[in-house]
C-alpha cells in the first residue's frame, strides 16, 4: 500500500516575524529547523521508505525536507522541485505585517484573503489559483509515483498543501476556509491499489 506524506515546511523567519510570505523566498527560523527535524523523527517511527520526494522551488521547503530525510537516513532518493507546489503568491500583501494589513483592511478581509477558495488578495493567487497550478502537477507527477507503488513525501507550503489535502478529502470551498496546516506536521494517507485512500492521520 503506498503511502503519500505531506508537511508544510517548519516555521520560516517571516512566519516568526507574522508576515505575508508567499513567494519571497525567505529562509527557516531556528524553531523552523527544530520542526524540521522533529517531522522526520516521527516519520521515522511509521518506517516509511520513500521511493521519491517532491518540493517546491522555495528555500524554506526544500530545507525542510532536506533536514527531513537526513533524520530519516534517505538522503539519495530522488527528490524534484517544481514552483508548482510553492506557496500561494500573495502579491501587494507579500512582506506585510499580517496584524497591520487587518488594522489597514479589517480582520474579515484579511480573512477572506487568506483562507478564501476563490478570492485573491490584490496582485496575487486566490487558493483556486493556487490549486490550478498545483493540482495538475500532483496529479501527472506524484499520483504517478504512488500508482507505481512508491511511498512519497512532499514537502511545501501552508496553501499549495491545503490545495492538495481539499482535493483528496474532497473538501468543499467552504470547508477549506477553515483548514489551516500546521508547520512540521507530516500527514499520513494510506491508499489501496486502486488509489483510495484507507486512512489518514496527522502526526503530532
Amino acid at each position: 500500500m503506498p503511502a503519500l506524506v505531506l508537511v508544510r515546511h517548519g516555521e520560516s523567519q517571516w512566519n516568526l516575524e507574522n508576515r505575508f510570505t508567499g513567494w519571497v523566498d525567505v529562509p527557516l527560523s531556528e524553531k523552523g529547523v527544530l520542526e524540521a527535524k522533529k517531522a522526520g523523527e516521527r516519520i521515522k517511527k511509521e518506517n516509511i521508505h520513500f521511493g521519491t520526494a517532491y518540493t517546491s522551488d522555495l528555500k524554506r521547503a526544500q530545507d525542510t525536507l532536506k533536514y527531513i530525510l537526513e533524520v530519516l537516513g534517505q538522503q539519495n532518493i530522488p527528490v524534484k522541485k517544481d514552483k508548482a507546489l510553492n506557496e500561494r503568491h500573495y502579491g501587494d500583501l507579500q512582506g506585510l505585517n499580517k496584524a497591520e494589513t487587518a488594522k489597514k483592511f479589517g480582520d474579515e478581509q484579511v480573512k477572506i484573503w487568506r483562507r478564501s477558495y476563490n478570492i485573491a488578495p490584490p496582485g496575487g493567487e486566490s487558493l483556486k489559483d493556487t490549486a490550478a497550478r498545483t493540482l495538475p502537477y500532483f496529479e501527472s507527477q506524484v499520483l504517478k509515483d504512488l500508482k507505481k507503488g512508491l511511498h512519497v513525501i512532499v514537502a511545501a507550503h501552508g496553501n499549495s498543501l491545503r490545495s492538495i489535502v481539499m482535493y483528496l478529502d474532497k473538501l468543499t470551498k467552504e470547508q477549506v476556509l477553515e483548514l489551516n496546516l500546521a508547520t512540521g506536521i507530516p500527514i499520513v494517507y494510506q491508499f489501496d491499489e486502486n488509489m483510495d485512500i484507507l486512512s489518514k492521520k496527522e502526526l503530532s
